[in-house]
């Protein structure tokens, strides 16, 4: 820290962010993050706003529609699983600009796709920048935020996902009156890429991530970074901490971190099936119904303003009850919903307000697993932890919309498969109940 002469004196950077207030340099990194999650929220929900001009445009069934809705969820698993482990090599901002990158070109390809294969394809390569992605915020706003508020940061980042969707569908809603279904991918491609200067301008490469792999300029960037946080800079580094000899991936399995690592991805897989059951569906599910594609897309977004509220609403409830107990009693709720969402309305109104409660629920269930994983995990593991956990349980979930898509050409109503899909958070609840003396003890 600084001494009365304002000389450099040793500490621990970490220490520092742990224990200063926040300042608006690192609410601006947090932000940013709650952007990225945003941008995340509309590429991966993009397909569901154009699957009905999709569906009219090129004549496919409700099978075909399901596979094609679980194309970005595959390549988000891959990206999840490699990106994961790189952004804890190379660094969380490098891995972020690489993965908007990415996202970019497979929103450009989707937009000229001519046919389900190439459209499959062009999400697959969204999904791996997608998976990259996630990944690397979330290990960035863990390690942006001090001890106190690290929970709440990254409830919130998880919540510009249905912030997006939000967003991203009151303007696909208003482009759909106007354009076919390929306008909505080139508007998600555009603000792909102008988050790319925003990022390079804004978001410093995380102090834990450089406290962790020291390189050469480590001090100076750290002493910069600190210092557009307003907090006292260091004039040397603590020594290292002793590395172990094995891949990151391994270190997930060994001692102590193994149980939490797979009690966590059970829950994860399971919970974001049911999640993305609802998410997916529900534009196709409106339109089936007799109502235009435009007022399909609006419920969607009552579903994503419920979930943005969720978010908003377990961020708040963090900071007087624990975590771990609150995800678990949101994962009852997301069950219940689900499963009153199979029902069925007889009106938009009230098929919107249900929509709205479903992903109230739903979505506060994945933040609150996200903020489980970034508060389990220590540095050197936690951006390839999430990786892991995330690329597992989407490439499972990856069969939630093609099951309900066969379920539904099988001749299964709506209820029957809202019912089934529900019990997937039932599921991650008990796994999570598997962990309850890890999370007590943390």
């Amino acid at each position: 820290m600084m001494d009365m002469s304002g000389t450099a004196i040793s500490s621990d950077p970490r220490t520092i962010i742990d224990t200063e207030p926040m300042s608006f340099f690192q609410w601006g990194i947090v932000a940013i993050m709650v952007g990225l999650n945003a941008l995340d929220g509309f590429d991966v929900l993009s397909i569901s706003f154009a699957s009905p001009g999709i569906v009219a445009a090129w004549g496919i069934d409700r099978a075909a529609l399901g596979i094609v809705l679980s194309m970005e969820l595959v390549g988000m698993a891959a990206g999840s699983l490699v990106i994961g482990g790189i952004a804890d090599q190379i660094g969380r901002r490098a891995t972020i600009i690489a993965c908007l990158a990415v996202m970019a070109g497979g929103m450009l390809g989707a937009s000229s796709a001519g046919g389900v294969l190439a459209l499959c394809a062009w999400r697959v390569m969204t999904g791996l920048g997608i998976g990259g992605m996630l990944a690397a915020t979330n290990a960035a706003v863990a390690e942006a935020a001090n001890a106190r508020r690290r929970a709440l940061c990254v409830v919130l980042m998880a919540g510009g996902y249905p912030m997006g969707s939000v967003i991203g569908g009151s303007i696909s809603a208003m482009l759909l009156v106007h354009f076919d279904w390929r306008a909505v991918f080139v508007f998600g491609a555009v603000v792909t890429l102008c988050f790319i200067p925003l990022v390079l301008w804004r978001a410093p490469e995380s102090i834990a991530f450089l406290m962790h792999k020291r390189p050469a300029d480590a001090l100076v960037r750290i002493n910069a970074t600190l210092a557009s946080m307003r907090h006292p800079t260091v004039d040397g580094l603590p020594p290292p901490a002793s590395r172990a000899a094995r891949v990151p991936l391994a270190q997930l399995f060994a001692g102590g971190l193994a149980r939490p690592t797979i009690l966590l991805t059970i829950a994860y897989l399971a919970h974001i099936m049911t999640f993305y059951f609802i998410l997916k569906w529900i534009p196709k599910i409106v339109v089936d119904m007799g109502f235009a594609a435009p007022l399909a897309a609006g419920v969607l977004v009552w579903a994503s303003l419920g979930g943005a509220a969720g978010s908003l609403a377990l961020g708040l409830l963090t900071l007087r009850i624990r975590l771990f107990w609150l995800t678990i009693a949101v994962m009852f709720l997301s069950a219940l919903m689900v499963v009153l969402f199979g029902q069925g309305q007889a009106d938009l109104a009230s098929l919107s307000a249900i929509a709205a409660c479903t992903g109230f629920v739903t979505n506060a269930g994945v933040v609150g697993l996200y903020a489980l994983i970034a508060q389990t995990f220590p540095t050197g593991v936690r951006a390839t932890a999430t990786g892991f956990v995330i690329g597992i349980g989407r490439g499972g979930s990856a069969l939630a919309p093609a099951l309900a898509g066969w379920l539904f050409a099988a001749g299964y109503g709506l209820a029957a498969v809202a019912l089934l899909m529900a019990l997937g958070s039932l599921a991650a609840a008990a796994a999570l109940f598997g962990m309850r003396r890890i999370a007590l003890a943390a």
